[in-house]
Order: structure tokens, then sequence, then C-alpha cells
């Protein structure tokens, strides 16, 4: 396995030289390009015998999905099946890990089900028919190329001490990750920050929301009913408080502290890294990243895949201090 000081120069190096790359998890099937070439179907995963009760929220009903079903159909809610192999079978081991983690601890509860899902929305889990649904003629390439990534990865998952972590992912960073101790609170030893220079390349790095006055003053009062938003607009924010890898933490609006989080739900940003401005009766939101920014930023996998990682690799670096096991 490359080391990690290496892998970093070298994606530093690709942002020198690579200027007008833009790569990113592809988060739609509207931005996939043509399906890869397949001449043979790839052999079919034999079920591990396992499987997740799974909630419908659309039906309330439970479904009992097996392990391998739920593999190919929870790596297509979070990635295009187009993207990279080596990123798809990172993203795999994720996932498992995570929704594994959760089931576990499902067992331990007692509780009815392991987790939620939105199959119809094409959240967490989808099956085989939606898949052939949405990508018509595209299909059989697209889970040929699912088989294989399966078929690498499947049964593997990512243990700190001996327990599943808790292998949080999102879609891009500002840069370098987030520490889950400066989001949620809760200090964890593998989701620390790490550089991920791909992302600043990628499509959606970058996104701006602007609101007026009017709608900027609505927004704040459901969330600080008590904040003073009388006078002139220009006045109403104050500083902000950043964590190290730049997501705000609190910001001081109407003599009021909001949280980072609270700010991104209100003003419908993509992520919690942003500065705003005022000006001619409009507040400016500048937003870097899509997520809350803890662990494995899926545009970051895509770009270090693009440039010869394998999945290994984009999992030790991602969560560092794990071990890639067999569950």
């Amino acid at each position: 396995m490359k080391g990690t000081t290496i892998l970093c120069l070298l994606l530093f190096l690709a942002m020198l030289f690579i200027p007008f790359l833009s790569v990113g998890a592809e988060l739609s099937d509207k931005t996939l390009p043509n399906a890869p070439k397949i001449t043979e179907s790839a052999p079919a995963v034999q079920p591990t015998g396992d499987s997740f009760r799974i909630l419908d929220e659309s039906t309330q009903q439970v479904l009992t999905v097996s392990d391998t079903d739920f593999l190919y159909g929870a790596i297509v809610t979070e990635m295009g099946p187009a993207s990279e192999p080596e990123a798809l079978k990172a993203q795999a081991v994720a996932a498992y890990t995570y929704y594994s983690r959760l089931r576990k601890q499902a067992q331990e509860k007692n509780t009815a089900s392991d987790f939620t899902a939105d199959p119809q929305n094409w959240k967490v889990y989808v099956t085989r028919e939606q898949m052939q649904q949405r990508w018509g003629d595209q299909f059989q390439g697209y889970y040929d190329k699912l088989t294989t990534v399966v078929n690498d990865v499947a049964g593997k998952v990512l243990e700190n001490d001996g327990e599943l972590i808790d292998a949080t992912y999102f879609a891009i960073s500002s840069g370098k990750t987030e520490s889950s101790e400066d989001v949620w609170g809760g200090k964890l030893d593998y989701l620390v920050p790490v550089a991920s220079p791909g992302d600043m390349l990628a499509n959606g790095y970058q996104t701006t929301v602007t609101l007026s006055a009017e709608e900027f003053k609505t927004a704040v009062l459901k969330v600080l009913p008590k904040a003073d938003l009388s006078g002139d607009p220009y006045s109403w924010v104050g500083n902000a408080q950043r964590t190290n890898s730049g997501t705000v933490e609190t910001i001081a609006i109407g003599g009021q502290e909001m949280k980072g989080d609270a700010a991104r739900s209100a003003f419908g940003l993509r992520s919690a890294n942003f500065t705003v401005s005022y000006l001619d009766g409009v507040f400016s939101f500048l937003v870097k990243g899509y997520g809350h920014g803890v662990g494995m930023s899926q545009t970051g996998a895509q770009f270090m895949a693009e440039h010869g990682a394998t999945y290994e690799e984009i999992l030790a670096w991602y969560y560092p201090n794990t071990t890639l096991t067999n569950l």
C-alpha cells in the first residue's frame, strides 16, 4: 500500500497540473456519461445468508434485504454507477460498515427494524427493479459493473479497536474534511480532518444563495425568535466561530448565537462552511462543499481513484486508525 504522505503529495501535484479538471461523486443519474462497455456479464454474487431489516419510510413496511442485495442498492443511492470502480468499492465498504453498525445496535436494543430508508426517493437503498427502470438500456452494463465491485468487497468492514466504526460520508468537502468532535461533539480518532484537495476542482464545490432582507429575517426568526433584526440589515450579522477546516460552528445574528448547522438548514445552504455579505437589500451566502464534512468525501474518493488509488488506500486516507477486515 502506498504511503499516505506520498499519496497526499500526488493529490496536491494533480491540483497544480490539472487546473481545469472537474470531478465529483455523481449525485444524479442525469449527469452520468455513457455506460462502460462490458462484453461479458460478471458472475452473480452469492447471498451471504445475512440480512437487513429496513423500514420503508413511504410504506411503513419492514423490508428484509440480504446483505448482498443491500450492497447493490446502497452503493447507487450514493454514487453514480459510472464512477470509478475503486471509488464505488470504497463507498460500498463505508456504507456496509455504517449500516452493519446500526444493525448491531438495533439487535442489542431488540427493535423491529435496523434502520429506515426511502427507496421511492432513492435514499439509502433501492431495488434492482428500480435501477432497471431508471437506467433503461444502460442497466445491464451498470449492473455487471456493480457485480464486479460487490464481488471484490462483499463482507468487508472497517473496525477501530475491534468495533465497527461510524463510517460517515458526504458529497464534497471544502478541501479538508471535518472532525466529528467539531461537528457533532463526539471525539473519534478515525473521524479527524484530512486533506481532500480534489474536492476543490469539483462541479458544485462552490455555490451561492441569495436572500432578500425580508426572506433573511423570516428565516432567522424561525430559529431565533428573540433576535433583534431592527435597524440597518448590514448590522444584523456578526462574527462567526469556525472549525479548523472552515465550517461555521456558531454565528452571531441579531445579537443571538446561531449554530452553523441551524444556519445551513434555515438558509437552505449545501454546507455549514459559508460566508455571508449584505449589499443593496440582498444577503449573499458563498458556500463551500456539500454535506456535513465528516468522514469520506465521495468526490475526494472519486478523485483519488481517477489518480490510481485503490479502495483500500481511499478508505485508509479518509478513515485513519482503522482496520479493513471481514464481518
